[in-house]
């Protein structure tokens, strides 16, 4: 599995605030290890407008990723967020794509 490097709090245009509100709903959940960001805004060609993509690195089944993403949208932020579960993609030019401009955006401690 590759090793990405961590996100800074204001990585892809998102603030602290909204980075904590995220990682809030990350830590209810203690089958996500980790959370990686990618696309745009990891690579840092965002536009204000850009979704945040964002893969989980843990063991959910799709009842608690269901759980999560929900969880996540009722925090009204004004971004549509492009949740994955790494271990489930079948797409190998969007795994390369992670595991090469993919950031670290949470990790359980």
């Amino acid at each position: 599995m590759a090793q990405w490097k961590m996100a800074m709090f204001d990585v892809g245009g998102l603030s602290r605030a909204e980075c904590d509100s995220i990682n809030g709903v990350f830590q209810l959940y203690p089958q996500i290890k980790t959370v990686i960001l990618y696309g745009s805004r990891a690579k840092g060609n965002f536009r204000p407008s850009s979704d945040i993509d964002l893969t989980i690195v843990g063991d959910l089944d799709w009842s608690t990723f269901t759980e999560v993403e929900n969880a996540l949208d009722d925090l009204l932020l004004p971004y549509k967020i492009d949740m994955s579960i790494f271990d489930h993609l079948e797409n190998s030019n969007l795994v390369e794509h992670i595991e090469r401009v993919g950031q670290v955006f949470y990790s359980q401690k």
